[in-house]
């Protein structure tokens, strides 16, 4: 009984831990269903939206469904550094196809790394936050991680594509 109740009261810390780290906004949209994959066909779409990021009106990039996009400030161009727990939070954004862009100047490129192909924009990989939903920005500079927007500078250490869009992100200069 003792050991059932350990159990107990461990995945009940555990079940918090993740609440409080993953944000106020919630795990899931209006619809109670969650938000957190990425990898599906239709997030192989970015395009922008507005959303309030620090409490100001920006720009950001979104996939299809409207989730906002982060990028990792310590990934390599060509390698992924999230993983374990935090991919559990932040998962990649993946397609099997080139991505597809929507008002963006950018380039969009498909990685190959550790998630399998991975979308990256002017060479920084690309992820969703599970705490976010359509238009909410709740993971900006958690974690290292920052909003991703039109206007992204190039990663040092990559190239240009010869064709492609993509956009840009926050580096959390603001």
């Amino acid at each position: 009984m003792l050991h059932l109740t350990s159990t107990t009261l461990a995945g009940i810390g555990i079940a918090a831990a993740i609440g409080i780290g993953a944000g106020a906004a919630g795990l899931a949209d209006s619809h109670g269903t969650s938000q957190a994959a990425s990898s599906t066909p239709s997030s192989t779409v970015i395009k922008t939206a507005t959303a309030t990021v620090s409490g100001k009106a920006r720009t950001i990039l979104t996939n299809g469904r409207g989730l906002p996009l982060y990028y990792y400030a310590p990934d390599k161009p060509k390698q992924s550094l999230v993983s374990g727990g935090l991919a559990g939070l932040w998962p990649a954004v993946t397609s099997t196809t080139p991505p597809a862009a929507r008002g963006l100047a950018g380039s969009l490129t498909i990685v190959r790394d550790a998630h399998g192909n991975q979308v990256a924009y002017n060479g920084h990989l690309l992820y969703t936050f599970i705490s976010d939903r359509r238009g909410v920005v709740t993971g900006q500079g958690v974690e290292k991680f920052f909003v991703a927007t039109p206007n992204l500078s190039r990663k040092a250490g990559t190239t240009s594509p010869s064709t492609g869009s993509g956009s840009g992100m926050y580096g959390g200069a603001y």
